[in-house]
């Protein structure tokens, strides 16, 4: 009979006498061991035949037992079997001794332990038994391995002399066998270089994201201060020169504005607004400006495969993305050529995508192409092949940003003399509703000259802001962290809070949730330029999210709507 796994696991305890077999077998089961209790000899004798770890038998427990069933069974055990008993000695009371000890001799392979017990005792020759059955089933395992070997020897022996009878069409067919099986590994070693090649570049572009982000971070703080400088030159002089020279400087800021949006972009910490959007209305209002973009030298083609066909994505987000790309198109083709925007739902590479709905926008064109070295680069931030001062090397790394970030991804494909597309894989989305709900109109009146609490680490733009608010009629109070915010709440009494998002030690995000405790009633404003823009959407709303660098109108617009709210909510409270 063979034994299953399970079984051969077992502890067999025989002892028919009082209560040992129940300590033992709780001592055992509380410590992991799978322990059964035999009611008498035969059926301990069936247990052992058909399978088990080790034995327990109490020594008086043989006094008056036929042995010939289990003798028989140990005298016949395989080769490789020598199965452990544990006796437990010293409880023979009104038994002959002879009888009972004469018989240990019998079992064989056996552990003698003297009563009273120890439960450690017992614990050890029990995992002792059973470590040395495992062994034994172990050398089974080896010689059941051996003689496996053995037969497919035999048989391999027997397959070789038909085969010699016919050995030529035999190493004929084996050739073309090996021939075949050395294509699969070379495909799949060709395909594993990929995939690694692959997950290096993803890894890079995930690095160069996370660098390119906090960059964007600090250059919003220094074009916020100078955003708020220049505003308020343009509020308080008179002089002319210098409100001209300060309108260059807030210009110049917007500039600068645009490019740490595109650096936030290929982060991916840029806050899109994904909804559906119909790929065929997206090519109508892009085409125009494609085509007064590029010339009448370059011959414009847009197509989608499928009516009706939608992706998931910002559509401000998607115009600069296919704008982007129809420019450097135009200077890759020296002198004109073709460029031809296609669309249409397609399953992408396993090693691009997760399994899922996508739809597929490829922006080929015509020019030279480039070599494999460059196309790999092309989607890094600040690299660029153009002359000085013809591109920032930023709008294929803010394609890449978008794509990565709506859900999808982006890639190139490139070769010399024939040509370049660039693929955005999107989310395809299911019903279009591009109908965004109409703004609700504040019916309550400004408050002018509001007491605001501002949060800010960075000194410089913690200063530029107070000064912003108090050339707008408020009364500011200041904080440079969270902690100090707090306790800066409690002692001002503000009428807003206005807050960084990403500050150390306590981020604006959590000094609004503890801020909302000690006044709820207060509104709060959190000023960010590189953000989890969705936590901090789940905390205060888009609506009450003032982003870096801002204008002095925008500052401005967004206080009084967060006052008027409160205004309203206080006057419906009223009524």
């Amino acid at each position: 009979m063979l034994a299953n796994k399970a079984s051969e696991e077992r502890i067999l305890v025989f002892a028919p006498r009082g209560r040992d077999a129940e300590v033992m077998c709780a001592v055992l089961t509380g410590d992991g061991f799978d322990c059964d209790i035999m009611d008498g000899f035969d059926a301990f004798a069936a247990h052992i035949e058909a399978g088990a770890g080790a034995a327990i038998v109490a020594e008086e427990a043989l006094a008056d037992v036929d042995l010939a069933r289990l003798r028989s069974w140990l005298e016949h055990q395989p080769s490789w079997s020598d199965f452990p008993f544990v006796v437990l000695l010293g409880k023979m009371i009104g038994l002959p001794p002879e009888g009972a000890r004469a018989r240990i001799g019998e079992l064989g392979n056996v552990i003698l332990l003297e009563r009273p017990l120890n439960a450690q005792t017992l614990r050890s020759a029990v995992a002792s038994a059973l470590r040395a059955r495992r062994r034994q089933y172990q050398s089974r395992d080896v010689l059941a391995d051996r003689e496996r070997t053995a037969h497919s020897l035999r048989q391999s022996q027997e397959a070789l002399v038909h085969l010699n009878e016919t050995l030529e069409a035999r190493i004929e067919e084996r050739t073309r066998a090996l021939a075949q099986a050395n294509d699969r590994v070379m495909n799949e070693v060709i395909e594993r270089e990929r995939v690694q090649q692959a997950m290096v570049q993803l890894q890079k572009m995930e690095a160069i994201g996370r660098l390119t982000g906090g960059i964007a971070h600090d250059f919003n703080n220094l074009l916020n201060v100078v955003q708020g400088s220049m505003d308020l030159i343009l509020l308080m002089s008179k002089d002319e020169v210098a409100r001209g020279r300060a309108e260059v400087a807030r210009r110049a800021c917007q500039r600068g504005a645009k490019l740490t949006s595109q650096l936030l972009a290929f982060s991916r910490n840029q806050n899109l607004d994904l909804r559906p959007l119909d790929v065929d209305a997206l090519f109508e209002g892009v085409q125009e400006l494609v085509a007064t973009s590029l010339g009448s030298n370059v011959r414009l083609q847009f197509a989608v495969e499928a009516p009706g066909t939608s992706i998931m994505a910002d559509r401000n987000q998607m115009e600069m993305a296919l704008l982007n790309l129809a420019i450097n198109a135009r200077d890759a083709m020296e002198g004109g050529g073709e460029l031809a925007f296609h669309a249409g739902p397609a399953t992408p590479p396993a090693d691009l995508l997760p399994a899922g709905d996508y739809v597929r926008i490829a922006v080929t064109d015509s020019g030279e192409g480039m070599p494999p070295e460059i196309a790999a680069r092309v989607f890094e931030p600040f690299f660029t092949t153009k002359g000085v001062g013809k591109g920032t090397g930023l709008g294929l790394s803010q394609v890449y940003g978008m794509a990565q970030q709506s859900g999808g991804a982006a890639r190139i494909l490139s070769e010399r003399g024939v040509g370049t597309t660039v693929e955005i894989w999107l989310r395809a989305a299911g019903a279009i509703d591009d109908a965004a709900p109409a703004p609700v109109a504040s019916t309550a009146a400004p408050r002018p000259g509001a007491q605001i609490l501002v949060v800010e680490d960075d000194d410089f733009v913690r200063e530029s802001m107070v000064e912003s608010l108090q050339a707008l009629g408020h009364t500011v109070a200041q904080a440079p962290n969270g902690e100090a915010g707090l306790r800066e709440l409690e002692r001002a009494q503000p009428d807003l809070i206005i807050t960084d998002y990403l500050m150390p030690g306590m981020t604006g995000a959590e000094l609004v949730r503890r801020a909302r405790v000690l006044l709820p009633s207060v509104p709060m404003i959190i000023a960010t330029g590189y953000a989890d823009m969705k936590a901090i959407e789940q905390v205060i709303g888009d609506d009450m999210l003032l982003r870096k660098p801002f204008q002095l109108a925008e500052l401005a617009a967004i206080v009084e709507r967060a006052l008027q709210k409160v205004d309203s909510e206080a006057a419906s409270s009223a009524a």
